[in-house]
């Protein structure tokens, strides 16, 4: 889902007003201008106020972009004055964190850092393609202060409003133009601007009876910086943050990596003291989790070898199929880059997903090939024949496998962005295989396999049925073979004597069956349900909220006592860093594209890496829930998705839950939310229940007397003014730049009274204020300050004002704690205000949005592919019959689900979709054979015993090695390996129980839809 974010600015406007006065008017202007709107959302802070337009799938962003950008020019003229146009940015569900720079240095301070980061670290690091680097954290911002002396200022009847204005009017920065003198043309430069800092304080503010009162007489102009607003700690000491996101269509290896190869030689053109060291690398998870990917690959590719050398006995026939795989997953990787895919997580793990069934297509070929040659036809014959024979319902398998993948690519939202790709990479592993099983494998064969030759035929033949007794050879390999093939018969002609048990006894067995199955499904309520496994990323991520309203100095200190009170927790060999990123960054950008639930001062978070020999971060995370809020009262404390896959599940939000209530009364939704808040907090397995949006936010409010003020010749505006200035700064209302002529950057010139010359009331009430017509007073004698609360965020979504309750699961799924949720809503429904609405939203909708989809389009699918099977058959019971060996596999899969203890999720569902086609290709095999015998019989019993017995090898060939290609998978090995092993065990599951109905009860039951009707004398597809 693609989103364009609109960050608005005004320093020292208040949410109230942010939110009135700037947010709501825009939000309608977008709302009646810009098409193709999903939903907006927005957020009011002090100063910034960010919009957030969703747009439904598929929208062109160019022209979505054209249409924000154009309507936020036009609204301009209704806006406070002073403001500037917003900030237009563009992201999706993958623009998360992926690397962190931090930078520190022994002799620099937090403002030359701060400055480095920002004007020339950063522009540098923003060509790497594919990578957005918003203002670093931390650090002070260098401005050229002019901090004010409010005593001066009333010794002199100024306020901070005439500086401002001087400051204005004083530092022009506009050309002057060009003399034409004699035979040149001269341009002609002003000093309106000073070229040093030191010259500010020569600049005249007014002049009183002959005397001039410059800048130095009222206030002190040095390089500084404003108050600090965010602050950053790594281990204890102070630095500056840089995030680098990915935002584009690079891969994270890609861009961390060309990040890593740009440091060297920035480095070079920086302060040799400081130093930048790299952080929460998300690319080190992503290798970890592809080389596990990838090793579990090999490793199931060798396995599955291993097995096809063991059934089939020749080395030459297992050299073909082995060859056929990796030129498979090269075909694949190829039309994956073809299609703009990448090699991540997902690709990957669709092309171990297509391993096992990789082999499928050359082995039925071989098999069906050494058949032929066993019946002592020449090699090229063979190879002809049994080709032929075996196309059409090769490619009927074939086609039924992709058919089941189809739903995953009309995925909703991020589970679509997820799992298409997976989808795409088995579904062109699986094509390239059938070509090559129809071009490369019957090549190959005709250069290796040789003749059976009627000397030692019998040898063969007893090597692959084991019916012409003991081989002569003293080959350990050989005789390994045929005992093999010894056992193998045995347990082939026990599987005889069972079938022909079942088809003696059908009208008792297909019950018996049909009931297990039906039992089996009773479990599914049992699993739990979580939209993607949690994943190990070796990093916990906290939220610190102290009292609404604390100053940054305070907050602070209690990370201190946070931080001394986590190391007492996690042994100090399993730390490696610990990174404090306090308050709210200076920039509306990073509140953009990075929303960690922070609104204000007193909101932090806490990233704490790990080593690599960890304890699980579950159990962490559990203990420090314990640990910390009975440590430190008065302090809430929620944890936050560390790595990147649920960073991109939770599209930006602070929690997988999230309960939005929006209506048009906000005190009256906050009321409300705040009941729905305590219920939630008692059901069991929910952790981390806060509300995001505060309404108790410390605030002073001025009541003014105009009619008194305007007696002494001040009006409101000047008050305005006046305290603005001194308390936000001028740089909002009148901007004014000074140019560096050493680094060719323009730093703000701000007019401020410094934060100690206001930390009282009784300074606040002796701020001076200055009337146009020359009156002067202070603030005090204008009006009075009263203390009350206030918003310290406003949340809108679709134009309405909206509460948002966070939460998370702890030690339970998240699809049963969403139940309770949602049962706790129902229960609150009556007391819903009038107007308002409650959604459950976040992972929790996007789970639900998945699942349906996945189900929906499963039923769909096994539709399809019944069709095909029509058409393919020209029949209608045998499709029937065919597809009667899929509620067996979903029986497996509940099983093997809930004897592991893994909940259902949307890789879970994954492999059930796999699973549905394998399992459909292997009863193609087993009817479209027994449809031969049919016609060739009369005999519905004796057709199905025969084909049950002759295909009982390559069934059960192609069933062991999708089961052996997925053990490496389900084993969940390995960085992220927690994420793909539902997928591998519910293919193992569903397989094995899918296997043993396709052997035995798909032969019942097709004797059962033949028992009273002859065999069809007509020509139906052959099978290998």
């Amino acid at each position: 889902m693609p989103v364009i974010a609109a960050v608005w600015t005004y320093r020292g406007l208040p949410p109230e007003d942010m939110s009135g006065r700037v947010i709501y008017y825009y939000e309608r202007q977008l709302s009646s201008s810009v098409s193709d709107i999903d939903h907006i959302e927005s957020q009011s802070l002090a100063g910034i106020g960010i919009v957030k337009i969703f747009f439904r799938p598929g929208v062109d962003i160019r022209t979505a972009t054209a249409q924000v950008t154009s309507t936020s020019q036009t609204v301009l003229k209704q806006m406070p004055p002073g403001i500037t146009p917003p900030l237009i940015l563009n992201y999706n569900a993958s623009t998360v964190p992926i690397l962190q720079l931090a930078m520190s240095s022994s002799s620099l301070g937090e403002q030359k850092i701060f400055d480095l980061g920002q004007n020339f670290i950063r522009p540098a690091l923003a060509s790497v393609q594919g990578a957005a680097i918003p203002s670093p954290y931390g650090g002070r911002e260098r401005q050229i202060q002019i901090d004010l002396d409010p005593a001066a200022l009333q010794a002199h009847h100024l306020s901070a409003a005439d500086v401002g204005a001087a400051l204005a009017a004083q530092n022009q920065i506009v050309p002057a133009g060009t003399a034409r003198i004699g035979a040149f043309e001269y341009n002609i430069r002003l000093n309106n601007s000073p070229q040093a800092i030191a010259e500010l304080n020569d600049l005249p503010i007014r002049t009183v009876d002959g005397a001039t009162i410059t800048m130095r007489d009222v206030a002190f102009v040095h390089d500084g910086s404003p108050p600090q607003r965010n602050e950053v700690r790594v281990d204890g000491h102070r630095a500056v943050l840089m995030t680098v996101l990915k935002a584009g269509s690079a891969s994270t290896i890609a861009i961390v990596d060309n990040v890593r190869a740009l440091l060297p030689r920035l480095a070079q053109t920086l302060p040799p003291s400081l130093r930048v060291s790299a952080l929460a690398d998300q690319s080190l998870f992503v290798k970890a989790a592809v080389s596990g990917v990838i090793r579990e690959g090999v490793i199931a590719a060798a396995l599955t070898s291993l097995m096809i050398l063991l059934f089939l006995g020749s080395w030459r026939s297992t050299l073909i199929i082995a060859t056929s795989i990796p030129l498979a997953v090269l075909a694949a990787v190829a039309m994956l880059a073809a299609t703009g895919e990448t090699l991540n997580i997902m690709t990957l793990g669709g092309l171990a997903l297509a391993v096992g069934i990789l082999v499928d297509d050359a082995t039925v070929t071989i098999e069906n090939i050494n058949w032929h040659l066993e019946q002592g036809k020449g090699v090229r014959d063979a190879i002809l024949d049994g080709a032929r024979q075996i196309v059409q319902p090769a490619l009927v398998s074939l086609l039924c496998i992709c058919i089941a993948f189809v739903p995953m690519f009309f995925l909703p939202g991020v589970a679509g962005f997820l799992f298409a790709p997976m989808a795409k990479a088995v579904v062109f592993a699986m094509i390239a295989s059938f070509v090559l099983s129809r071009t490369l494998v019957p090549t190959m064969g005709n250069y290796l396999l040789r003749d059976h030759a009627s000397g030692h035929t019998v040898e063969i033949m007893a090597s692959h049925d084991a019916q012409a007794g003991r081989p002569h050879t003293h080959n350990p390999l050989r005789r390994f073979q045929h005992a093999f093939e010894l056992r193998f018969e045995a347990v082939r002609g026990w599987y005889g004597q069972m079938l022909a048990y079942a088809l003696a006894h059908r009208r008792r067995f297909i019950p018996w069956f049909l009931g297990i199955v039906v039992l089996s499904l009773l479990l599914v309520p049992f699993l739990g349900r979580n939209f993607f496994p949690s994943v190990d990323s070796g990093q916990i991520a906290i939220h610190v909220r102290a009292p609404v309203g604390t100053r940054i100095e305070e907050t602070a200190a209690r990370f201190d006592r946070i931080e001394a009170s986590i190391r007492q927790t996690i042994p100090t060999r399993e730390i490696v860093s610990i990174v404090d990123n306090i308050g709210l960054p200076v920039s509306g950008i990073n509140r953009a594209y990075s929303n960690t639930g922070g609104i204000g001062p007193q909101d932090g978070d806490i990233l704490v890496t790990l080593s690599e020999d960890h304890h699980p971060v579950a159990d962490w995370t559990r203990r420090l829930r314990e640990v910390l809020p009975p440590a430190h009262p008065g302090t809430s404390f929620s944890f936050l998705p560390a790595d990147i896959v649920s960073q991109i599940l939770n599209f930006g939000a602070p929690a997988p839950i999230d309960v939005m209530v929006t209506g048009p009364d906000a005190r009256a939704n906050e009321a409300y939310a705040r009941l729905v808040a305590g219920r939630m907090q008692q059901i069991g397995g929910i952790a981390d229940v806060r509300l995001q949006q505060s309404t108790a936010y410390p605030q002073y409010a001025f009541d003014g007397d105009r009619a008194a003020a305007e007696r002494l010749g001040i009006t409101e505006n000047d008050i305005t003014r006046s305290l603005s200035t001194g308390l936000s700064g001028s740089f909002q209302i009148a901007p004014t730049f000074w140019l560096n002529p050493k680094n060719g950057v323009s730093y703000p010139i701000v007019v401020q009274a410094p934060s100690y010359r206001a930390d009282s009331l009784s300074a606040l009430e002796n701020t001076p204020i200055t009337g146009g017509s020359g009156g002067f007073q202070v603030l005090g004698a204008l009006g009075r300050l009263r203390r009350e609360p206030s918003a310290a965020v406003i949340s809108h979504y679709a134009v309405q004002p909206a509460f948002d309750i966070y939460a998370t699961t702890q030690g339970r799924d998240l699809g049963s704690v969403a139940g309770a949720v949602q049962k706790v809503l129902d229960e609150t429904a009556g007391q819903l205000p009038p107007g308002a609405a409650v959604h459950l939203r976040g992972q929790v909708e996007t789970m639900n949005a998945a699942f349906s989809g996945l189900l929906a389009g499963l039923a769909g699918a096994v539709v399809l592919i019944y069709l095909l099977i029509v058409v393919n058959f020209q029949s209608w019971a045998d499709p029937a019959v065919i597809v009667s060996a899929l509620p067996a596999a979903i029986a497996g899969i509940v099983w093997t689900l809930f004897a592991t203890g893994t909940t259902l999720s949307v890789p879970a569902l994954t492999g059930a979709i796999m699973c549905m086609g394998v399992a459909t290709a292997n009863s193609v095999l087993v009817v479209s054979f027994a449809r031969e015998r049919l016609a060739a019989t009369g005999d519905a019993v004796r057709a199905a015993l025969e084909a049950g017995s002759t295909r009982f090898r390559p069934v059960l060939m192609t069933a062991l090695a999708m089961i052996i290609g997925m053990a490496p998978m389900a084993l969940g090995l390995g960085e992220g390996g927690e994420q793909n092993a539902p997928l591998g065990r519910a293919v193992i599951g569903g397989l094995i129980f899918a296997t043993v109905a396709t052997l035995l009860f798909v032969p019942v039951v097709f004797s059962l839809a033949h028992r009273n009707r002859p065999a069809p004398d007509e020509t139906v597809p052959a099978a290998a």
